[in-house]
């Protein structure tokens, strides 16, 4: 499959479109597409449980753009047995001693297992790069090493799919004003997020340097325009779907059995006797 070259980026747009001319995607019409989704995502689920396969998904972008919202929906009717989310918060202090890439290779999918990534090993070429908490060394070190760590990955029997989503400044704006509306969302707003935002130029920087290195023939990068929530997680899980040749291997519908009636020797005890959470509503 040939893949789509992101544009070059500029401080307000980081490649998305400025306007979006498209009509407006009905509510009906997402959620009549998402639940068809929904069942693809159970056949793929099935199908990479029943062949053993290994994956590895990684969502990269800006804050807000709506990474989280994506990994939400795949995880949806996906059994959490088969299909998990890694958001790995800051190292410790025994980590950052270790070799980069020690603490993501623990997270790594065993057979029939799917691994979510929200956020990843790019941190060193993002947040850590702009923010200047790796040296100059240490970034360096990671975009020669990086590459031939995904080929690994992949020659070992992982397939690796690196999503990275586009918004752009003013939607990005719109969203962080959201959270900041919505006491719900406070908790999304760190110190990190609101630094950042003043560092646009130097994001598109670090991602366009990032991509040069890293867009690799055996892991290349796929982008999302984010711009529109609803056409971003529809896009990213269709174009997910597409990358397996999966076939339907789902169980059969089940059928429930007639319940066995209760043993004339059980007695259920009073209500009375349970302790039941205050009926208000």
């Amino acid at each position: 499959m040939a893949k789509k070259k992101s544009k070059e980026p500029s401080p307000k747009t980081d490649g998305a479109p400025e306007e979006d001319a498209r009509p407006r995607l009905k509510k009906k019409v997402y959620n009549k597409e998402m639940a068809r989704l929904h069942i693809e995502l159970v056949k793929l689920q099935e199908w990479v449980k029943a062949n053993g396969l290994k994956v590895v998904v990684i969502f990269e972008g800006r804050d807000a753009a709506g990474k989280g919202g994506v990994i939400k929906r795949i995880l949806e009717p996906l059994n959490p047995r088969v299909c998990r989310v890694v958001a790995l918060g800051t190292p410790t202090e025994r980590e950052k001693s270790q070799w980069y890439f020690q603490r993501y290779v623990s997270q790594l999918p065993a057979a029939g297992e799917i691994v979510l990534l929200d956020r990843s090993w790019y941190n060193r070429a993002g947040v850590e790069r702009v923010m200047d908490f790796c040296t100059d060394d240490e970034y360096r070190e990671f975009l020669r090493s990086c590459p031939e760590f995904e080929r690994m990955i992949v020659r070992s029997g992982i397939t690796l799919i690196k999503y990275w989503f586009s918004v752009s400044d003013e939607e990005q704006e719109r969203r962080f004003q959201a959270r900041v509306d919505d006491p719900t969302k406070h908790w999304k707003l760190s110190p990190m997020d609101l630094e950042a935002r003043n560092r646009w130029a130097e994001y598109s920087q670090a991602k366009d340097d990032m991509f040069s290195l890293t867009d690799i023939k055996q892991a290349p990068w796929y982008v999302v325009d984010a711009d529109v929530k609803k056409r971003a997680r529809l896009n990213c899980i269709t174009h997910f779907l597409s990358m397996f040749p999966y076939q339907n291997v789902a169980p059969k519908k089940p059928r429930l059995p007639k319940r066995k009636a209760p043993k004339a020797s059980y007695i259920r005890p009073p209500l009375s006797d349970q302790t039941f959470v205050p009926d208000i509503f």
